[in-house]
């Protein structure tokens, strides 16, 4: 067997019970590493430790005041970034080749109308299923921290048939955005056409985040056009999980 590269990228994601990424936020990168054929190992982080982890290594959050992975040590020059978009950014800069389109007119819209709608299919469907997934250490944590924003239980976003109100409410814009997604079509599979953009591994990293922590969930989303196409054309850069 040949002998593996040595890694270039340290990539800290969050941990789960089914060992492999879900973090939708560090599919993106890991998306891009994947794409670019980036030599990489990942160190996996329980929620309660991101923060400890994160501010030993000398990471300042940014405007949030968070600590949060995704988060990266590029090896060759010991430098340690933090968040999605800058990571996005160096990783583009130092690896150019293949080139990933950071940002488009289409793209920028895709993903902000996706935000908005995606928000709330994944506040009502995802979130209350996700706690299943995790550690007992990091569902305390995450209990606690969601809860206290909600205000409630987290079971409580399933009660009666409040989900289902959530997917009527947001099922038209869903359908307006997957015609979006699918506007060069004729180019090619991806968002753009024939290459894949930062806005297809947003799009891929959400569907895989939501298909690991429920297959249900993933295959209501992908009946709405022009997600499910995007999720296939990536699967390539979706294999490695870990």
């Amino acid at each position: 067997m040949a002998a593996q590269p040595e890694p270039e990228i340290v990539l800290y994601d969050l941990a789960c019970t089914k060992h492999v990424s879900f973090s939708p936020v560090v599919w993106r990168i890991r998306l891009i590493l994947n794409y670019k054929n980036i030599p990489y190992k990942t160190i996996f982080l329980e929620f309660p430790d991101i923060e400890p982890t994160l501010k030993n290594l000398g990471l300042i959050p940014g405007e949030a005041s968070k600590y949060t992975v995704p988060a990266i040590q590029h090896v060759p020059t010991n430098t340690y970034i933090m968040d999605s978009l800058p990571i996005a950014q160096f990783l583009e800069s130092t690896y150019p080749d293949p080139l990933v389109p950071l940002t488009s007119d289409l793209g920028r819209e895709i993903e902000t109308k996706a935000r908005g709608v995606l928000g709330k299919a994944i506040y009502s469907s995802v979130m209350p299923r996700e706690i299943h997934i995790l550690s007992p250490r990091s569902q305390g944590y995450f209990r606690r921290t969601r809860e206290a924003s909600l205000g409630h239980r987290l079971e409580d976003l399933l009660n009666g048939d409040r989900e289902e109100r959530v997917w009527d409410s947001v099922s038209e814009a869903m359908g307006a955005i997957g015609e979006l997604i699918r506007t060069h079509k004729a180019d090619g599979p991806f968002v753009l056409g024939a290459q894949p953009s930062y806005t297809d591994f947003f799009i891929a990293g959400s569907l895989q985040s939501i298909r690991v922590i429920d297959e249900g969930v993933f295959q209501r989303m992908i009946k709405y056009p022009g997600y499910g196409e995007i999720y296939g054309a990536c699967l390539p850069y979706l294999e490695r999980k870990d």
